[in-house]
């Protein structure tokens, strides 16, 4: 599916998926302790009561010097080639025995799930039973056999995926996919792969199609994606150490006038927050977006913090646009 809508300009990049939480001291640790990831950097926001964490896998004989919190953490987080995991939490959230989010999954919910890919899904899995961790579906339930689903302490599905070789990554876990539903392929495809993204491989399964996407920073330039079998689509989309977006279009929503996705931050249903890139200019990046004409939830000079912004992508998700480099964000800094 080649786009034929202009590029973003300043080399847009993927760098982040948000996931609003409940309580840090059960997600931090789900995600570290248990999944492997690390904590790069937090921004504390005590003026409006929240803070966020930023998450990645990191190769696995690499050791994070840096101090979350820190100018130093700031200015590594906020020029990454990879994807972090943002984790969203409002202050107090974690005292109120009635506050829950809102994990997806239900009639025309958006987003699906965030994925981790590993040697063995069977011996991760046990693993994962050994931490305590509860589980939607095991690698023998269901139709699709082989992979899993499990809960995080927010109810967020966390799908389990096998690697297509063994030994080749050292990681445990790697942090592997987003995935988003989309009404109509033929405007969300272009304006991702105007993000630089590049279609790595698409699956037809009769009643509903995945497409998987890579950012530039995650794709190998030598290969010609479009010309792979699935097999070898697939095989090689295991192998990436960096997360891909999974695009799923159940067929007809794109005919229906009427039909829209729930994107996550609509009152009752938030969870899910955005996905971000990161752009060289994000005043001329938005120029450029804005050209596409599915509109701004925050122009760059909108609002308290100045240069950031946030356009809507075909579906109404929230996409984040940020200066490569970081801003002045106004946060509470670790000294």
């Amino acid at each position: 599916m080649a786009s034929t809508i202009a590029k973003v300009v300043g080399k847009p990049t993927w760098q982040q998926t948000m996931l609003r939480i409940k309580d840090p001291k059960k997600s931090i640790p789900f995600y570290t302790d248990i999944m492997g990831m690390t904590v790069i950097d937090t921004l504390d926001f005590p003026q409006w009561n929240f803070k966020l964490w930023f998450l990645t896998t990191l190769p696995k004989d690499e050791t994070y010097k840096l101090t979350p919190g820190t100018k130093e953490a700031h200015d590594y987080m906020w020029s990454i080639e990879g994807t972090a995991l943002e984790l969203t939490w409002n202050y107090g959230t974690e005292k109120d025995s009635s506050q829950k989010y809102y994990p997806g999954n239900q009639e025309k919910d958006g987003f699906g799930h965030v994925a981790f890919n590993t040697d063995d899904v069977y011996a991760a899995c046990e693993k994962l039973d050994k931490e305590g961790v509860s589980f939607k579906k095991r690698p023998d339930e269901g139709r699709m056999k082989g992979i899993a689903f499990c809960y995080d302490p927010d109810g967020y599905w966390v799908e389990i995926v096998k690697r297509n070789e063994a030994n080749k990554i050292p990681n445990y876990f790697n942090f592997s996919q987003t995935m988003l539903r989309i009404k109509d392929p033929s405007k969300t495809i272009p304006f991702y792969e105007a993000f630089g993204m590049t279609v790595v491989r698409q699956k037809n399964y009769g009643d509903f199609s995945n497409f998987f996407l890579a950012s530039s920073t995650n794709v190998d330039t030598s290969i010609d994606y479009s010309s792979l079998s699935d097999d070898e689509a697939k095989a090689k989309l295991s192998m990436m150490f960096g997360p891909i977006l999974e695009l799923t279009h159940n067929h007809g929503t794109e005919k229906d006038d009427d039909f829209k996705h729930y994107n996550g931050n609509e009152d009752g249903r938030q969870g899910f927050g955005h996905i971000g890139f990161l752009v060289d200019d994000v005043y001329a990046a938005c120029d450029s977006i804005r050209e596409m004409n599915y509109g701004f939830k925050k122009e760059p000079d909108g609002g308290s913090m100045k240069g950031l912004a946030f356009a809507w992508d075909p579906d109404g998700y929230a996409i984040e646009i940020i200066k490569r480099g970081g801003i002045e964000f106004g946060d509470k800094r670790v000294e």
